[in-house]
């Protein structure tokens, strides 16, 4: 990758997070609302601190915090390498979101004359990149914190400009589809040029039953019939332990919905808008997905079978970004391939989120004493999240479009729901 290059990345990443936050007040971007969820300037000190942490401080010379404290404050991890209890950060009044801005300043000042001065250093060139598929990261998640923050306050804020128009009566979703595929021995995982996560290799082969995938997202009309037919109130459809979450939440809709006297409305980025019947449902939980799925006959997809049939797609490119932060019809898709893969909503999977065969922890063990600056880098993608959670697949309308790829494994537990995630049904071929 050429220096420039290099440097255009780093700066148009920094640009949009900046974009990101521009329309907010600074009274937005220090309340906290979920354990999991972080506030919006924490997500901005927080993705600074890494290029301060794992570039500045192992290759400028001589290397001079730009405040000691936000070496730890906004890091992921404490001095044992065991994660910052989460609700904490909404007690962070301080820095200012002016300071941390001026932070940001300062960083972004100290890598320019970094990689202006590069000299091919490999580690560097490879921190640098995985420090700009960090920040695409946290954008994303910021948008997804920032919609469950707004959507607390009885204004209905709106974070980006009014929907103009719901989609018209030409992109109605289209009759749902099985798709068949033969399975058999395949290979997955990432292969080829670019950046991916090390929790996508190594490459290796699965054998698959053959199966069927739905030819489009489960939309809100469909999963309001399913609502319609005491779905929430049957325990027949649903994981013993998603029973007792529904029990003890109280939950009977999707996340954002909320139901008036003209009618269902869903929350957006964009305010509160009538329910579109025919955009995919969005802001279920696995539980959710996995008992709509029994109650429609079906199941949730594997990771494998998802990345099997995407692969078989020949998708050339992905969504682009157009600061449109809510599903959009999406009837130019061919209709002979799978619709929706990317850029509507994250799809559950049925899959834990585990290693794949021949995956390197990255952990010290027994004659691996310690771990090197890259391990600690990436320890937020390996195996110290792969236990209780899921795997999705895709991305959503929130998921900046050099992120996407059809290797990538997003992972959450069974229980979440502030992230745009929905459902893509799968079965057995008969």
């Amino acid at each position: 990758m050429k220096l420039q290059h290099l440097l255009n990345e780093y700066q148009a990443a920094r640009q949009h997070t900046a974009a990101l936050i521009n329309p907010l007040l600074d009274e937005d971007c220090s309340v906290q609302t979920l354990p999991e969820s972080s506030p919006i300037k924490w997500h901005l000190g927080h993705m600074t601190w890494f290029f301060e942490m794992f570039v500045l401080q192992y290759h400028e010379k001589p290397f001079k915090p730009f405040q000691a404290e936000f070496l730890s404050m906004f890091s992921s991890y404490n001095a044992s390498n065991v994660p910052h209890p989460d609700p904490k950060r909404g007690l962070y009044t301080r820095p200012s979101l002016k300071v941390t801005r001026e932070y940001c300043r300062n960083i972004d000042e100290r890598m320019a004359q970094l990689l202006n001065n590069w000299n091919e250093d490999n580690e560097l060139l490879q921190m640098v990149i995985l420090g700009i598929q960090h920040e695409l990261q946290h954008q994303e998640l910021m948008l997804a914190d920032l919609k469950y923050l707004l959507a607390q306050n009885p204004m209905n804020p709106v974070y980006q400009s009014p929907l103009t128009a719901l989609s018209t009566t030409a992109d109605r979703a289209l009759a749902l589809e099985w798709k068949d595929f033969t399975g058999g021995i395949v290979d997955i995982g990432f292969e080829g040029e670019g950046f991916s996560y090390d929790n996508e290799s190594p490459r290796h082969k699965y054998y698959l039953y053959p199966y069927q995938l739905a030819s489009r997202l489960t939309t809100n009309k469909e999963y309001m019939e399913f609502m319609e037919d005491n779905g929430y109130e049957n325990p027949c459809y649903w994981f013993s332990e998603g029973w007792e979450w529904i029990k003890s939440t109280n939950t009977r809709h999707p996340l954002y919905w909320r139901h008036e006297e003209d009618g269902w409305k869903e929350y957006t980025l964009h305010g509160l808008i009538p329910l579109d019947p025919d955009l995919p449902v969005m802001h279920i939980s696995l539980y959710e997905a996995s008992a709509f799925a029994q109650w429609n006959n079906a199941r949730l997809p594997t990771e494998v079978e998802w990345e099997n049939a995407v692969l078989q797609q020949n998708i050339l490119s992905y969504p682009a970004e157009n600061d449109f932060f809510h599903p959009q019809a999406k009837s130019t898709e061919e209709t002979d391939k799978l619709r929706e893969l990317f850029g509507s909503a994250w799809q559950w999977t049925q899959s834990s989120y585990s290693p794949y065969p021949g995956y390197n922890p990255r952990k010290p063990g027994k004659n691996k004493p310690t771990s090197t600056i890259w391990d600690i880098a990436v320890g937020e993608y390996n195996s110290e999240s792969m236990i209780n959670q899921y795997v999705l697949r895709g991305s959503s309308c929130i998921t900046p479009a050099k992120r996407a790829r059809v290797s990538l494994r997003n992972f959450l537990p069974a229980q979440s729901r502030w992230q745009f995630s929905g459902i893509r049904l799968a079965r057995d071929r008969k």
